[in-house]
């Protein structure tokens, strides 16, 4: 799982951004796929530092 630096609002979803060593990469969810993991967007996108991402698998988690 990586640390959520920062998320962008898309058209259809949410995209959002990991550090990899020096770089940043992204990973999008399109708001089907973020109720299916029941993850609300409007808090993902209010409060990115309290997600985590597996972009091998394509899931977000809550920290606790």
């Amino acid at each position: 799982m990586k640390d959520i630096v920062a998320t962008r609002k898309m058209e259809n979803g949410v995209a959002v951004y990991y550090q990899e060593g020096a770089e940043k990469k992204f990973e999008s969810f399109n708001y089907s796929e973020l109720i299916d993991l029941k993850i609300n967007a409007l808090d993902l996108l209010e409060d990115p530092k309290n997600y985590a991402v597996d972009p091998k698998g394509h899931k977000l988690t809550m920290k606790k």
